[in-house]
């Protein structure tokens, strides 16, 4: 059989594990579990006792976690879920405080290198599903071929900021009046037609902001993020810190606001108080871009419970 262990690499894993600085006895949240690169290095700095909890809302990312953290298996606890619910998760386990939160809101190489979930432009035979929870029920070519052009085009301009939202969006009307759009190389055919020739190449695939507003949509992923921001801000213990790894300006914009709401109004957390730990956001060197070029729009936030 063969195996199902990640080959995701953690993205700023120094950076994470440094601001974390996790402690033997400390209980700590991956909210975004994903392969479980990251959690693996948590269990190993918070060893020989400390306890991680792994939230995914993929069930396969779960699969592939539990096999790569086995050998943590007595110090470790998987919840199929969407971080938003994350006081609820921890309320169900009898978890009322954590030490450290991480979210690494990317897609994961598992995600992408997986047909039949239509993530990428690498297989143009896929449904056009974008899933991250398929137990869900929302897809990508529910949204195509059934929302208005007014609803698509404003999708893909407040979501993915692309400039030819419009034409994109009155292509894909047309496209479906002929027939329903299905799979991935249907959406890019709609695409290359609706864009001008200078824009369908340059130094990203010329669809890679629709897919980014359509995944947003479909996975309800800003929304998600304000709620768990707000759930993990209240379950950080006196002296928790919480690390928030984004990919989009979308995401790092509400990150960066959450974290000053924090620190400015401590009412908001029953009189919490909190300090941010990155004045501006901490970024992959080049050697990591080398390394990984998937890390090469990361960003990462910080931010800690103040001590009594």
């Amino acid at each position: 059989m063969m195996s199902r262990i990640s080959r995701h690499i953690p993205i700023l894993a120094e950076e994470v594990l440094k601001i974390l600085d996790c402690q033997p006895g400390g209980t700590y949240i991956d909210a975004t579990l994903g392969g479980g690169g990251h959690a693996k290095m948590i269990l190993n700095a918070s060893s020989p006792n400390g306890l991680l909890i792994g939230i995914d809302r993929d069930l396969n990312a779960l699969r592939i976690a539990r096999e790569t953290l086995d050998n943590f298996r007595e110090r470790t606890k998987f919840t199929h879920g969407n971080f938003k619910n994350l006081k609820q998760i921890c309320h169900s386990i009898n978890v009322s405080e954590a030490d450290g939160i991480l979210m690494d809101l990317g897609m994961s190489s598992n995600q992408l290198e997986q047909t039949h979930r239509g993530f990428s432009f690498k297989f143009p035979e896929d449904p056009l599903d974008m899933r991250m929870d398929e137990t869900t029920n929302l897809t990508a070519a529910e949204i195509l071929n059934q929302f208005s052009e007014g609803a698509l085009r404003n999708i893909l301009w407040r979501y993915g900021e692309e400039r030819w939202a419009a034409a994109i969006a009155r292509e894909i009307i047309s496209t479906r009046r002929a027939a329903p759009l299905k799979q991935v190389k249907d959406l890019i055919s709609a695409i290359k037609r609706a864009l001008p020739s200078k824009a369908r190449h340059g130094r990203r695939h010329m669809a890679t902001k629709t897919f980014q507003a359509l995944r947003i949509v479909v996975n309800q992923e800003l929304d998600s993020l304000r709620q768990g921001l707000e759930a993990g801000l209240s379950l950080l213990s006196p002296g928790g810190r919480m690390v928030i790894i984004s990919f989009h300006s979308l995401e790092d914009r509400i990150v960066k606001q959450s974290f000053i709401n924090a620190h400015k109004n401590p009412g908001a957390f029953e009189g919490k108080r909190f300090s941010i730990l990155t004045r501006h956001p901490v970024r992959p060197t080049q050697k990591e871009i080398e390394a990984n070029p998937r890390s090469k729009s990361a960003k990462l936030r910080a931010i800690e419970r103040s001590l009594p």
